[in-house]
């Protein structure tokens, strides 16, 4: 993974990571899916497992996991389709999903399969820092990253714990809330940005509303890059894939 973001930070460029919900139209949607994002110039790709009792997901992202749930598609099933055509994917791919489900998988056969299927990182959004050690050891031992999301209502010494900790990428969340495609931001994240790259050692993205090329380029100018989830699953849903060959290519600078 980090090879790869920083080939394309010294191109000029910012990081793009779409995320999408794991299952969402069956799970034989799920490769062509990420065959596609990766082939649009992703820079890593975010896979959402489906999970019955999310803590940050908004509504479209919630209505996504509802869909595949209704589908039978469960986390083994995620890992074993992507074992079958990882190779044709090149971009990183990074599970987001609950403490809970990696608990009942059984933590040591959860990172040895996902290491297997060729995953790259982590986000557990209910792990708190200072319970990482659940299962950081073991991802260490495999060169995965666990990924740390950091709010903006968290004081500066948390932004800087957390920010020094977070391995791949720094999760910035842009809003007090869900996420959610929104027309605007309530807060100057200038400052925001400016502290948490200070402290961090890997690039430092931002997630949670962003929905426009102008988002992404607005957000990619004070921080590395950006996530973008709920538009993306949106976009999907009505097949409007120049729409997010739009989005991904605003993150580029030249």
């Amino acid at each position: 993974m980090k090879e790869i973001f920083d080939k394309d930070l010294e191109q000029g460029n910012k990081l793009f990571i779409p995320y999408i919900m794991a299952g969402d139209g069956g799970i034989d949607q799920l490769l062509p899916t990420l065959e596609f994002l990766d082939q649009s110039g992703a820079s890593a790709i975010e896979l959402g497992i489906p999970f019955s009792d999310p803590v940050a997901d908004g509504p479209t992202i919630q209505e996504a996991g509802k869909r595949a749930l209704s589908e039978g598609v469960t986390l083994h099933q995620v890992i074993e389709t992507l074992k079958s055509g990882r190779e044709k994917i090149k971009a990183p791919i990074i599970f987001m999903t609950y403490i809970n489900p990696i608990f009942k998988y059984g933590i040591e056969s959860f990172v040895s399969d996902i290491v297997e299927a060729g995953v790259d990182g982590l986000i557990i959004p209910d792990l708190p820092l200072e319970q990482k050690e659940l299962i950081s050891e073991s991802l260490d031992a495999h060169e995965v990253a666990l990924i740390q999301l950091v709010s903006l209502t968290s004081s500066e010494e948390r932004k800087k714990e957390i920010a020094q900790a977070s391995q791949g990428f720094l999760y910035a969340i842009t809003v007090n809330g869900i996420t959610g495609a929104r027309k605007n931001f309530e807060v100057d994240l200038q400052k925001h940005f400016q502290s948490l790259k200070e402290a961090s050692k890997v690039p430092v993205l931002a997630g949670f509303g962003i929905s426009t090329t102008d988002h992404v380029r607005d957000m990619s100018s004070i921080g590395d890059g950006v996530v973008v989830g709920s538009k993306i699953i949106d976009l999907l849903q009505k097949n409007e894939r120049d729409e997010i060959q739009s989005l991904i290519d605003a993150r580029k600078t030249k």
